[in-house]
């Protein structure tokens, strides 16, 4: 299949607005026929549902959280993106642009990616009108701080609570339309299956996550946004509930899954300490601008770190790249960490730790300015490792955090299957191979206020409304595909529980796919993960029943998809046979251990498909085109 990707013609400074011109406009008094169902309510979810709602559509919408207020987006804490400018120092749209390209090694289209950049100014804009309480500068305008991957200030933040403040705007927008009836909620509902009427997604199955039951809903176009699939990890950065199988499931339909083997380690999370931790706690970026990263120049050095003198002490990122220093991009800044502790000079227990040290910044700053940057943040790493960071270094160490990769869509945000449009983190599209720090917030926002409230209306405008009910035959065959998936979990009664599969096959997924990558390690994990599968299938222990509230169950189900994703990651990682930003393959780095691509074979977007569980799936490509920022080695030094 041709993957038309449907970028418009013109200037790179162009094409969004000329794209807006040239898509078919719904009329308000059309809007009101048409009903837009909306999976997960995020930041890009609820910004998408208040938008419909707004404009007239009729919106249906799905969390499987108990409030929409417990989206994973709150954990985003650290800044938003703006090329506002506000400091002076050289930033721009284009800037923007060119660090989102670069910091994203060469993997991401250009079109995506400047629109993201344009529409990052009326992003800021629209939260300040909705109350969110940005940090300011003294005489009253808005602050900025810095993040990785660039040499200017360009985030804006809220202390250590950017994610929180943000979606309590969204929220705020979204419950208002709730209230005035043009939102229709659902809170624990699970989506478990996709229903795709003559080639177009007309509806999702749900299953009541408090009652059991299992119910269609039929609309004239479905919108994911249901976040990234780092949980396959296991240990992640992630809240527990985070999961693939929305997207999974949409894939199984015949919506094309690209670039899967895209992860993102972040280089600042709390270490792990123990075989029974449940997930992994991120400290925010953020961190690292006023933190210095090191850890002891000679092996075994196990003095406490307020007793090591500055001469035995290697601050390695301001050594190996001088002109970001600390502000590293997350991929290089993870690897660095590994590298480091590979070499027997890591700290703490486990030696998988480096020290984050504010000591310079309280003794510049005063420890009060420190205390209103990231007082929340210290606290929390308090409450977690009983340590003062007052007092002594943070200890950090890279964890799954985000994925880049995501189901298929073109510039209007629609995938391969008409009607099934997917935004935020739930798509591939603007990141490339490694997501520069602040942005996550930014195309989540982009996507669901200023994007697809104009591009789902071209689609729409091309359909009769109302066409497909649920109760049509296609949504009575995937009720009963998701019954009997839910009978035979329940039915097994073996002896592992659903976590202990999990972990099992997260420390496969780590250890063989994880921060590095080789193809001994990924044939090995294509071995495993299908005896995994097949015992999980013959010995998992589901306990309760379907028909109340069953967290076990809920679970088992992720896990299934996640036991199938694993080996699609995993294909997707040996077929690019290159390294580019978190994608690291061992065989292919510089003399100095950077990520070498191979932008002959592998300057495109490898969109897969479905062919059956087991079996390989088909390869589609989407080719590259770097006209604006020209194909080059990164360099941060």
């Amino acid at each position: 299949m041709a993957l038309d990707s449907k970028i418009p013609s013109g200037p790179i400074s162009e094409k969004w607005d000329k794209h807006k011109f040239d898509l078919k406009v719904v009329s308000p008094a059309n809007k009101r026929k048409f009903h837009i169902i909306v999976v997960g309510t995020g930041l890009a979810g609820g910004s998408a549902a208040a938008s419909f709602a707004e404009l007239g559509y009729k919106v249906t919408a799905f969390c499987y959280q108990d409030s929409s207020r417990r989206a994973h987006s709150i954990a985003a804490q650290g800044g938003i993106n703006a090329a506002k400018n506000y400091q002076n120092d050289n930033d721009s749209v284009y800037r923007l642009f060119y660090d989102t390209v670069k910091g994203g090694d060469f993997r991401s289209r250009e079109a995506n990616v400047y629109r993201l950049a344009q529409l990052s100014e009326n992003i800021i804009d629209q939260c300040v009108a909705q109350g969110v309480p940005f940090a300011r500068e003294y005489g009253g305008e808005l602050a900025n701080r810095s993040f990785g991957g660039a040499l200017v200030s360009r985030t804006f933040y809220a202390r250590g609570q950017t994610g929180q403040q943000l979606l309590l705007g969204c929220y705020q927008a979204l419950a208002r339309q709730i209230g005035k009836g043009a939102v229709e909620m659902h809170g624990r509902a699970e989506m478990l299956d996709l229903a795709v009427v003559d080639g177009h997604a007309k509806g999702i199955v749900v299953r009541d996550m408090v009652t059991g039951e299992i119910k269609s809903y039929a609309a004239d176009a479905v919108v994911l946004a249901t976040g990234g699939y780092s949980n396959v990890f296991y240990l992640s950065t992630n809240a527990m509930g985070c999961n693939v199988t929305a997207a999974y499931r949409a894939y199984k339909k015949g919506a094309f899954f690209a670039n899967p083997c895209y992860t993102q380690i972040h280089p600042t999370c709390i270490p792990g300490h123990g075989d029974y931790q449940s997930k992994l706690t991120l400290m925010s970026e953020s961190l690292r601008n006023d933190g210095r990263i090191w850890v002891p120049k000679k092996k075994d050095d196990d003095r406490p770190p307020n007793e090591i003198p500055e001469e035995d002490r290697d601050y390695y990122l301001e050594r190996k790249y001088p002109s970001y220093g600390n502000l590293a991009p997350r991929d290089i800044a993870s690897r660095s960490a590994k590298e480091v502790c590979d070499e027997g000079r890591g700290v703490g227990e486990t030696g998988e730790g480096v020290y984050l040290d504010f000591s310079d910044a309280i003794e510049r700053l005063g420890e009060d300015a420190i205390r209103d940057r990231y007082g929340n943040l210290f606290h929390m790493y308090e409450k977690i490792t009983a340590e003062n960071p007052y007092k002594v270094p943070m200890r950090i160490y890279p964890a799954p955090h985000y994925t880049m990769g995501g189901l298929w869509v073109d510039y209007n945000l629609m995938s391969n299957l008409p009607g099934l449009f997917v935004i935020g983190e739930a798509n591939f599209s603007d990141h490339g191979a490694n997501r520069l720090g602040a942005s996550a917030l930014m195309q989540g926002l982009a996507d669901g206020y200023f994007v697809i409230p104009y591009t789902i209306g071209d689609y729409l405008a091309r359909i009769t409304p109302g066409k497909v009910k649920a109760d049509h035959e296609e949504f009575k065959k995937s009720e009963e595909d998701v019954k009997q998936r839910v009978h035979k979990l329940l039915s097994i009664n073996g002896k592992r529980t659903v976590d202990d599969f999990h972990r099992q096959l997260g420390r496969l997924m780590w250890e063989e796919c994880g921060m590095a990558r080789n193809e001994q390690g990924l044939k090995k994990a294509l071995l495993e993960i299908p005896k995994i599968r097949d015992e999980f299938w013959e010995n998992v222990k589901v306990v309760g029943e379907n028909e109340e509230l069953n967290q076990c169950l809920e679970r088992a189900g992720r896990v299934v998809d996640f036991l199938e994703f694993a080996e699609l990651m995993c294909e997707d990682a040996l077929d690019r046979d290159e390294s580019c930003g978190g994608h690291f393959r061992e065989e292919h780095q510089t003399e100095e251990g950077e990520a070498l691509r191979d932008d002959e074979n592998y300057a495109h977007v490898s969109a897969w498909e479905f062919t059956g569980v087991g079996k390989k799936p088909n390869l589609h490509k989407e080719p590259l085109e770097f006209k604006e920022v020209h194909l080059a080695q990164r360099s941060y030094k």
